[in-house]
């Protein structure tokens, strides 16, 4: 195959095309649509980066939201998802090209008008998705760069959780609903210990790693094994933790709606007790 046959231009980075086998397919690349009609060919070697929007609603929604967005940002956030692919050597879900385009722009049209949201996970998701957080300050500084517009660091966190939506094949919302499911959590362990747990420590950082883990194997029903008596012993040396432990896989279930294997239990006793003061 040495060609494509143009089936609309939708700006001139950004065309719709038939594939001999696929169907419709999105092509960009740099001046690719410029002075070309329905009908005409294109060299495939001129082709930067064709994506296949099987989901017929998915190329709707592009199709129409591509028109409405700056061209020199459709060229800014193809850089940024080859970026991310080649840093990640994970194979991107496709639906990363509608995520980030939209969510972009509508940034971009809030530092415009001056409104500026606070991201409540700035924190977690820096400590959670340490790669994913890294090729999102990637983003913003090509942003920067490019366009003039710094969006800042909340909008790092934002941007790192559709990365991590793409890179896991998960939607947005449920990445969403686990970073705040995560939040949730930290704030009964400090309720129910009485402490502030230091943001910046190591034994913090554990814990959220670990409750990421948690989360991610109840989601994916794996189940996890524990010695023998480890339980028992727990219950008996340190009730009070124990208890919350269980009180915490109850959240998790519940949110989740999937079980929570019982030696989850034991092993979120096990970080409570290395945050929880001496004394408990």
């Amino acid at each position: 195959m040495s060609s494509l046959e143009v089936a609309k231009v939708l700006n001139n980075n950004v065309i719709i095309a038939r594939h001999p086998e696929n169907g419709e397919v999105v092509v960009i690349g740099k001046g690719i649509g410029f002075n070309r009609k329905t009908g005409h060919y294109i060299p495939i070697q001129s082709v930067e980066k064709m994506f296949i929007l099987k989901n017929a609603h998915e190329q709707e929604q592009y199709k129409q939201l591509v028109p409405q967005v700056d061209e020199k940002l459709i060229e800014v956030i193809n850089e940024i998802i080859l970026y991310v692919s080649k840093r990640s050597n994970e194979p991107l879900n496709e639906h990363i090209h509608i995520a980030l385009t939209d969510h972009i722009s509508f940034a971009i049209k809030r530092a415009e008008q001056n409104i500026i949201i606070h991201n409540p996970f700035l924190f977690e998701t820096k400590e959670i998705y340490p790669l994913e957080y890294e090729l999102a300050e990637f983003a913003i500084r090509l942003i920067d760069d490019k366009m003039g517009i710094d969006l800042g660091e909340d909008e790092i966190g934002f941007i790192a959780l559709h990365i991590h939506s793409a890179l896991t094949n998960q939607e947005i919302t449920e990445v969403k609903q686990h970073s705040q499911l995560i939040s949730d959590l930290v704030v009964v362990i400090e309720q129910q210990l009485q402490i502030k747990l230091a943001r910046s420590s190591l034994d913090y950082s554990r814990l959220l790693t670990h409750l990421r883990f948690a989360i991610e194997r109840v989601r994916q029903g794996e189940k996890v094994s524990e010695p023998d008596k480890l339980e028992d012993l727990l219950k008996q040396e340190y009730p009070e933790l124990y208890f919350l432990a269980w009180k915490l896989t109850k959240m998790m279930e519940q949110r989740l709606r999937k079980p929570v294997y019982q030696a989850e239990v034991s092993y979120l006793t096990m970080h409570l007790h290395r945050v929880a003061p001496k004394h408990s």
